[in-house]
């Protein structure tokens, strides 16, 4: 098991699960305190720790993890990003993951979900494209195998 310290810089001191910025100088009994999230329920995960929120890390054994789409974004039938995650993880390729109004609105979300993707799932490289579609922008995620 690797040291809070070390898995903290690793992820920036952000929560994988909410993507909010997680206070070193709290307690890790707090619930906005630091802990670490081990994925050993997951054997073919490429990173076996990562960063959470107290909070976040103990709701999640309750319930499944959902990561939201942030409200500002205009998509319509916005993908589940963790399921997203994993199968790009396991087997790399191309998922359709929203659909747009305007091309404006589908750059915006294909450029939050990369960087998103980089804290989500470290060392995946995930690129985003827009392409046209039915009178709507269709964004996409791909990324090769790891």
């Amino acid at each position: 098991m690797s040291s809070l310290d070390d898995v903290a810089r690793r992820d920036g001191w952000r929560c994988w699960v909410c993507d909010e910025p997680v206070d070193a100088g709290r307690s890790v009994n707090d619930p906005r305190g630091p802990s670490v999230d081990s994925r050993t329920a997951d054997k073919k995960a490429k990173v076996a720790e990562r960063l959470a929120h107290r909070a976040c890390n103990t709701r999640k054994g309750a319930v499944k993890v959902v990561i939201a789409w942030p409200e500002h974004l205009h998509v319509v039938e916005p993908a589940p990003l963790i399921t997203v995650a994993e199968r790009l993880e396991r087997k790399g390729g191309r998922e359709l993951v929203a659909r747009c109004p305007s091309e404006k609105d589908a750059q915006a979300a294909a450029d939050w979900l990369v960087d998103r993707f980089s804290r989500l799932v470290p060392g995946l490289p995930v690129t985003a494209s827009v392409d046209v579609g039915g009178g709507q922008y269709l964004v996409a995620l791909a990324a090769g195998r790891r």
